[in-house]
């Protein structure tokens, strides 16, 4: 950066305005610091700003995947159905942001380019894309853990002539499918909640599969004004029996394993959750991601349950998935499985054989089929966890760069801190529970702890706050240690960064559950900070 410049004073710059950047603003703003907020997009959403493609919606029930913050909110907003679609739940980040007046404090269409950490000053010096600079004590990183999309990296798709879409960059204005020959490339959670609404527009869809994967259906329906009455009464009750949970969700199980029921009360409670529908499957026992016998009874029973959704057994043979149930992010779906008995769907295993190259009208495959589209659609998932992170120039103490600390995986403190990097907090970075807890109340909790710790060393004379080098490898191998006691290291995913071609593999949130990393973190503050530095 330009030593002569004078850049804008503020006490803390907050990168991101989705759930964990609205409320981390709303916080800091609320206690009386000066905040800049920074948002790559022309509006408040992050994710559900940009995820618009058909069938977009969110896999927690509405009435938990919702701030918890402030009584009057949650008692006035009306979801409409049990799992909100997109444009609802962007309606209701829009609606925060109005009821408490947060786009004054945000810059937006810019993206964050670097942030140095001026070690003479004790603060943060931060360029954006439209060449301002910030100096402040602290940076907050609340750009979300599904927010940089993989770009389609296919030999030959400059020649392809039609039009090409990104789940995760969807036209505003829609895109009509009628009468097109339409391929979708990608089977994971965009995939499987659009691919139901664009074959039904459809002339003929190809849906190209690399991976088949568990999907749990939803049984998604609008709420009653019944419904809707009685939770807004109970809502306290709604949140009690969540927190009490691992993951943030409310719900009921048996103490003992699938491993040790019996057939007859195995089938019952089986069923149970089926019925019950959506990413609770997983938690039909309280040992599906501990024990691979009690995973392997549950993942055969579902799978028998996707078999009878599919008419063609070749079909259904190849839409089989082929790892323990929950070691991928577990789908939850409308009419997924019943869209490939449609006359106009058409499975391609690329396990048989590979994409080979584009064409100027359509795709090669390896072993010489071709095919040809009207328009293609990419739903090749997100660079997760720490993509948004290492896509900006942070560098630390000594002009360390996050990503060099980074490159042979995320060192770090509770999922909010890392050595060498002063006064910067991440909300559900790597190392916190993020994507295996409820997100919102994820973010909640992190948000509210990055607020009292900066008001913490704000009113104790502190200049810097940073996590210790020896309690930083602790809590990294302890998250390390704790995910290979579960099915989650069994596979490649998106958790593990398995599907970024050289980045570091190993599993990256927080295995232990929500409620002992909530203890954890309350047992440090009242400690005085175990395990952070402060200096003066």
């Amino acid at each position: 950066m330009n030593a002569q410049s004078s850049p804008s004073q503020c006490d803390a710059v907050v990168v991101g305005a989705g759930f964990a950047g609205l409320y981390q603003t709303h916080l800091l703003t609320k206690a009386g610091y000066t905040v800049r907020a920074i948002e790559k997009a022309p509006d408040v959403g992050g994710t559900w700003y940009w995820n618009r493609y058909p069938g977009a919606r969110c896999d927690i029930e509405s009435l938990t995947y919702s701030y918890s913050f402030d009584e009057e909110l949650q008692r006035t907003w009306k979801w409409p159905q049990k799992y909100a679609e997109q444009p609802d739940i962007l309606r209701y980040i829009q609606h925060v942001a109005d009821r408490f007046d947060l786009r004054k404090h945000f810059t937006f269409g810019t993206t964050v380019e670097s942030a140095h950490f001026d070690e003479k000053a004790n603060r943060w010096r931060i360029r954006t894309s439209g060449g301002e600079e910030l100096s402040s004590q602290f940076l907050v990183m609340a750009s979300g853990c599904l927010s940089v999309p993989l770009e389609p990296r296919f030999k030959g798709l400059e020649k392809y002539k039609g039009p090409t879409y990104r789940t995760s960059r969807w036209p505003h204005e829609g895109v009509d499918f009628t009468g097109k020959r339409v391929a979708m490339i990608g089977t994971g959670s965009s995939s499987i909640q659009a691919t139901p609404l664009v074959a039904k527009q459809a002339a003929h869809l190809h849906v190209f599969q690399r991976t088949p994967q568990f999907a749990i259906p939803a049984w998604n329906r609008h709420y009653t004004d019944e419904e809707i009455k009685q939770a807004h009464e109970s809502y306290d009750e709604i949140r009690r029996l969540a927190r009490q949970s691992e993951v943030g969700i409310s719900y009921e199980a048996p103490s003992i394993g699938a491993k040790e029921a019996d057939k007859e009360s195995l089938r019952k409670q089986l069923e149970f959750a089926w019925q019950r529908g959506g990413y609770l499957m997983l938690a039909a026992y309280p040992d599906l991601v501990t024990d691979i016998e009690s995973n392997s009874i549950v993942s055969e029973w579902v799978k028998e349950k996707i078999r009878a959704r599919i008419k063609d057994p070749d079909t259904a043979r190849r839409l089989m998935p082929q790892y323990p149930m929950g070691a991928k992010r577990l789908c939850v779906d409308t009419d997924y499985f019943e869209t490939f008995n449609r006359d106009n769907v058409t499975l391609v295993d690329l396990r048989d054989s590979g994409i080979q190259e584009f064409t100027e009208k359509g795709i090669r495959l390896e072993n010489g089929t071709e095919y040809e589209f009207d328009a293609v659609v990419f739903a090749l998932g997100f660079d997760a966890m720490t993509g948004a992170l290492n896509a900006v120039d942070i560098r630390g103490r000594g002009g360390l760069l996050l990503r060099d600390k980074w490159k042979d995986g995320a060192k770090n403190y509770l999922g909010v801190s890392t050595a060498g990097f002063p006064n910067l907090f991440i909300i559900t970075g790597p190392g916190s529970p993020s994507v295996l807890y409820n997100m919102v109340a994820s973010i909640e909790q992190n948000c509210e702890f990055t607020a009292q710790t900066i008001d913490y060393v704000r009113k104790n004379g502190y200049a810097t706050i940073e996590a210790k080098p020896r309690e930083e490898k602790a809590w990294s191998q302890y998250v390390d240690w704790i995910s290979k006691q579960t099915i989650y290291t069994k596979v490649k995913s998106w958790y593990t960064g398995g599907n970024v071609g050289g980045k570091h593999v190993a599993f990256m949130p927080y295995a232990g559950g929500g409620l002992t990393y909530f203890e954890y973190t309350r047992q440090v503050v009242d400690n005085g900070y175990r395990g952070f530095k402060l200096a003066a």
